[in-house]
């Protein structure tokens, strides 16, 4: 007698999936860093010189042989050696070079490379290879988490609160950039990603950076409601609501809040709202009205003046500009469902600085 068979529909179990900018950090990092790009490693040999003018950008070096002798305006000369690596958050003009009196030539973009080999730069003398890049700023504004940052920002795999996640992907780097193989350049880029926040994890518990800022992100409440806005867009918060859900009161709350980010809570919402308006007026084909309920807002005026308040000009003029200036890319992706998905930050290709 033949068995019958066994029912097949079932009901799915669902899997959630991890949000790639789940938390105020990685939020604000994908929102406001356009785009990051590696140059082709360098291989410098003394005497050698580069400098970097003044641009809306964070750069890093990071140097796998050798040493090289750091000069950022306004800061103290640092030599940086293996072990290390080293970031000019707001693109402070500096100078890398390999001692102190070498000649220096301005460095610029040069055009995409797909060669792996490190370029040779300077004399006859000691070598020293750098890997270095940057992570270019929209619209040239700082988010305000980067802005009180210092001038420099060293990592070391000595550090005391980073030391071992920072030595692991120094190391990682270096193999990558010594013995280039199948995608390295991805496996790098991803890795200055991860250097990136490692610095931003440094700065707020190292207790270095006092201006409001970083150091909300070491106060677990304050983080916490961070977060809360960040994830939750839509949601129409008061000071009430969002010091009921980290358990302070609304005093403390609204005081403690407005010290540690420098400024109150509804304000640097309403800010972060239009932030991200106008990423998704760039990235994305949803109309302007569609874009206001994203985030939070349920009236198209209140959203363009808003807009107009933060960005300077309405949001039908901003996307209007970005599509003459052939800056507003087109996106395939449906529009999201709930207030929490974000797109993904792009990846640029690689630079190869000039001389």
């Amino acid at each position: 007698m033949s068995r019958k068979p066994k029912k097949l529909a079932e009901t799915p179990a669902p899997m959630e999936l991890q949000d790639p900018r789940g938390d105020v950090i990685a939020d604000v990092l994908g929102a406001s860093l356009l785009r990051h790009a590696l140059y082709r490693s360098l291989e410098a040999h003394a005497p050698w010189g580069l400098r970097i003018p003044q641009q809306p950008r964070a750069s890093f070096y990071l140097v796998a042989r050798g040493s090289a002798r750091l000069e950022v305006e306004g800061e103290r000369v640092h030599m940086l050696s293996p072990g290390e690596v080293a970031f000019v958050p707001h693109g402070t003009p500096h100078v890398i070079r390999d001692a102190e009196g070498s000649a220096v030539t301005t460095a610029c973009d040069g055009p995409l490379t797909s060669c792996l080999v490190p370029r040779r730069i300077g004399g006859h003398g000691a070598a020293t290879t750098v890997v270095a890049g940057f992570f270019e700023i929209r619209n040239g504004r700082e988010p305000p988490i980067l802005q009180k940052m210092p001038s420099l920002v060293v990592l070391s795999s000595t550090d005391t609160v980073s030391g071992p996640w920072i030595s692991a992907t120094l190391q990682l780097v270096l193999a990558e950039s010594a013995a280039p193989r199948p995608a390295t350049s991805v496996v790098l880029q991803r890795l200055a990603d991860v250097l990136f926040v490692l610095a931003l994890r440094s700065v707020g518990a190292s207790g270095q950076c006092k201006a409001p800022g970083i150091p909300a992100l070491t106060d677990p409440r304050i983080y916490e409601a961070l977060n809360l806005m960040h994830a939750q867009l839509k949601e129409p918060w008061t000071v009430v609501s969002l010091a009921k859900r980290v358990n302070m009161s609304r005093s403390g709350f609204a005081a403690r809040f407005t010290e540690l980010v420098g400024e109150p809570p509804l304000q640097y919402l309403a800010r972060w709202r239009v932030t991200r308006a106008a990423e998704l007026l760039r990235d994305g084909d949803e109309k302007i009205e569609a874009v206001a309920n994203l985030v939070g807002y349920e009236s198209l005026p209140a959203f363009s003046r808003a807009f107009k308040r933060w960005q300077g000009e309405s949001p039908a003029t901003f996307r209007r500009a970005l599509e003459q200036q052939g800056l507003r890319r087109q996106s395939q992706r449906p529009t999201p469902r709930r207030s929490a998905q974000r797109p993904e930050p792009s990846r640029a290709t690689t630079k190869a600085p000039t001389t």
